[in-house]
């Protein structure tokens, strides 16, 4: 591997790791952690939510990062050349078994993320576009999905009638209906990423040139644009998310370890800008790790290996071994000569006797 290449899947694993921990815990501190009073001209510092900023952001990250994995197909080769997880976790005694093999092979290929994977790796190797710039295009690229799956729970909470759901099972219906976004989300993101990621790979590393530290400032910039405009959206609708909060999964890991901490009264509205922006993130990120690397042939699907069987039938007849009229035959080369000749007499007296057939 070039050192180059290294350098870049250096770079995509440490913004998988700052993707699922620093991004979020920035996010809330940004938003919480400084309080300005404008007509005092003050600034303090709230640390009693210190301990919700961190708990909560490893823990949205971490979420991320699964529904990221389980959504979009996520399994090392490794994995696949033994057979699946089943195998791999102890789960079957079928290790290496070929059937599982090619059912993993077949699984990988055809989830989100190996189509994602194929595609970094045609753009790279094939096409000649730099890593960072397509990673840097396809984050990009999410930024629909993203506003899809902050607006779907969103619409689902506020868009049903309360004869219809009770309003405290609202927000569980809404994560129902963010699963489904997200499951929708990772298999559009191909497709749209296949038609659009050579020019928005092309705009990245524009902004790759201005600023070296471009691949976290779309991902901070979106969060703060999305989380203000749910925020605005909730006050508009006059909606109490205070019911929410009771729910969070933070708030209930904090009041095992840290029972005194204090949770922000608008912490579901930072849930939903997490779960929304992290997930497609970290999935575009991994994808992109994962088309670094070299692919087998298995991974490139049923058309390359058409294509490549229809080469080696053109380029067949050239391997063939030219004779030279000075040689001598050889008693072999005299039998088959001797046989063709009876085959063809044979042939040739079938052809001349066939229109007597059809004689009176």
């Amino acid at each position: 591997m070039k050192a180059g290449g290294l350098y870049q899947r250096v770079v995509l694993y440490t913004v998988v790791v700052l993707q699922v921990t620093l991004v979020p815990i920035v996010g809330f501190s940004l938003t919480y952690l400084l309080d300005v009073d404008r007509e005092n001209f003050t600034v303090a510092v709230r640390t009693e939510l210190v301990y919700w900023i961190i708990v909560a952001g490893l823990i949205y990250g971490l979420v991320s990062l699964i529904l990221a994995m389980f959504f979009g197909g996520f399994r090392p080769l490794r994995v696949v050349n033994r057979g699946g997880w089943a195998p791999v976790l102890g789960l079957s005694r079928r290790k290496g078994d070929p059937e599982l093999i090619d059912r993993a092979r077949m699984t990988l290929q055809g989830s989100p993320y190996g189509k994602m994977v194929g595609l970094v790796n045609r753009k790279v190797s094939v096409d000649g576009f730099d890593l960072i710039s397509v990673h840097g295009g396809l984050q990009l690229l999410a930024v629909p999905m993203q506003v899809i799956l902050i607006a779907t729970p969103l619409i689902i909470m506020e868009g049903i009638p309360e004869h219809v759901v009770k309003p405290d099972r609202a927000f569980e219906l809404g994560m129902a209906g963010y699963m489904i976004a997200l499951w929708i989300a990772v298999r559009i993101q191909p497709t749209i990423s296949s038609w659009l990621v050579g020019y928005a790979a092309m705009f990245r590393s524009v902004l790759w040139k201005i600023s070296r530290f471009s691949w976290v400032l779309p991902i901070l910039l979106f969060w703060f644009i999305a989380r203000t405009f749910l925020a605005a959206s909730l006050n508009w609708l006059d909606v109490d998310i205070a019911q929410w909060n009771e729910v969070q999964l933070e708030a209930v890991v904090l009041n095992v370890i840290f029972p005194n901490a204090v949770v922000p009264d608008t912490a579901v509205i930072d849930f939903l800008v997490a779960i929304s922006v992290l997930p497609m993130a970290t999935f575009t990120t991994l994808s992109v790790l994962g088309g670094s690397n070299d692919m087998p042939i298995w991974m490139e699907g049923q058309d390359s290996s058409l294509e490549n069987l229809q080469m080696d039938l053109i380029e067949a007849p050239d391997t063939d071994v030219e004779t030279d009229g000075s040689d001598e035959d050889s008693p072999e080369q005299d039998l088959t000569r001797s046989d063709e000749g009876v085959d063809e007499s044979e042939e040739g007296s079938r052809m001349i006797d066939l229109p007597y057939l059809f004689d009176d």
